[in-house]
């Protein structure tokens, strides 16, 4: 059966393909006394809190599961802007803001509405690899711009306006970054958007970890800068809803027919339930839960970062967001004799049933030399690979 050259495109998730040799192997070590422990994969280890849990089994009781609209539940999209004005001050009009089937649908309907065969999209590297492979289903060519961790691993203006050439359609961030943690200042990031704006290119700001922003400098909606910004958002990362599938994407006021009849063909609408329990979010209860949380994740990222500089396993930037560590493995690789970092995943999990993510899918700039750790995970099982680590490492 011929595949489409669409398909081929696509390169392998790599972070899956890790994880899945990583529930293999965890399988036999569940017995050895040393069960596996996952620091490989991005989720939170928090459920959704008690109140969204009722939401979604009243809206089952209750029979709340139908279509909804293409655009999501107005409560839903009035909530969401609610939360913009009450978190960061910022006004987002309701009427802007469309709920999907996850933020990889706002990315997927966003690249559709914006992006032709040909179009290169500026994004740093290393970056999540999914944003760059939306970009090369909707025909278009992610053009990935080395980093450096003196650059905090992300884009500036300088760097945008060097690399922008007849076939640039525009940027596309991530701010806090997956892998690196890092963020882009508001600052900066306006900068960035004035020269893209000078241009006639399109800002697309993926901000899926903003609610787990760790500092002040940094924990700001690109959405300040102006009406013509595109931003992703999730209800899986600070909201604890992963296989829920629920996200959302702000666009201008223009673009929301667009997005709304791309949506109504690909999607039909997201999920009701998990809209109907999303609403449970916003409540005080809920809202006092999640940041909770959020310094729980801030308390694990302060141990757990100077845990791993002292093992060799330096963590040049200190994320500002997120759960994640981008460390680089070179000391550690030349300890255990190992060639890059898809070696040493494979060595950790094997020898000290600790999972980690190579850097092969963030990109090409040297993320052979790095791995990803993931905090999202107990404290207590941060410090026992911490220890297991010490013992293979030390």
């Amino acid at each position: 059966m011929k595949v489409s050259e669409r398909a081929q495109r696509i390169e392998p998730f790599y972070v899956m393909e890790v994880a899945k040799a990583a529930q293999a192997l965890a399988a036999g070590a569940a017995d050895s006394g040393k069960p596996m422990i996952f620091l490989n994969i991005g989720e939170p280890d928090f459920t959704a809190p008690p109140l969204v849990q009722e939401a979604a089994a009243k809206a089952i009781r209750d029979g709340l599961t139908q279509y909804t609209p293409a655009t999501g539940l107005p409560e839903l999209r009035e909530r969401i802007s609610q939360w913009y004005l009450q978190r960061f001050g910022v006004a987002v009009p309701a009427s802007r803001i469309v709920v999907t089937a996850g933020a990889s649908a706002a990315l997927q309907l966003a690249c559709l509405a914006l992006i032709d065969p040909g179009d290169e999209v500026l994004m740093p590297d290393p970056s999540y690899p999914c944003n760059r492979h939306f970009v090369s289903a909707a025909g278009g060519n992610a053009v990935l711009i080395p980093t450096t961790a003196a650059e905090r691993f992300q884009l500036s203006a300088d760097k945008v306006a060097a690399a922008w050439n007849q076939k640039t359609r525009g940027v596309l961030l991530a701010s806090p970054s997956n892998p690196t943690g890092t963020s882009i200042s508001l600052s900066e990031m306006k900068r960035i958007h004035e020269v893209v704006q000078g241009l006639g290119g399109i800002s697309i700001i993926d901000e899926i970890y903003l609610g787990l922003s760790h500092e002040a400098e940094f924990g700001q909606t690109a959405l300040a800068l102006g009406d013509d910004i595109i931003s992703i958002n999730s209800f899986s990362k600070y909201f604890s809803m992963t296989g829920w599938r629920l996200g959302w994407l702000v666009v201008p006021e223009a673009l929301v027919s667009v997005i709304e009849r791309l949506a109504q063909n690909l999607f039909i609408c997201p999920s009701t339930i998990a809209q109907h329990a999303a609403m449970a979010c916003f409540e005080a209860e809920s809202l006092a839960e999640y940041e909770r949380r959020r310094a729980e994740f801030k308390a694990r990222r302060d141990y757990f970062i100077p845990a791993l500089n002292a093992l060799g396993l330096s963590v040049p930037v200190m994320p500002d967001g997120a759960f994640y560590a981008w460390a680089n493995c070179e000391a550690a690789c030349d300890k255990l004799g190992v060639q890059g970092s898809w070696d040493l995943a494979f060595a950790l999990m094997n020898r000290a049933h600790v999972a980690v993510t190579p850097g092969r899918d963030f990109g090409h700039a040297d993320t052979g030399h790095f791995i990803r750790l993931s905090t999202a995970n107990s404290m207590a099982q941060l410090q026992e690979a911490v220890s297991r680590l010490t013992t293979l490492l030390a």
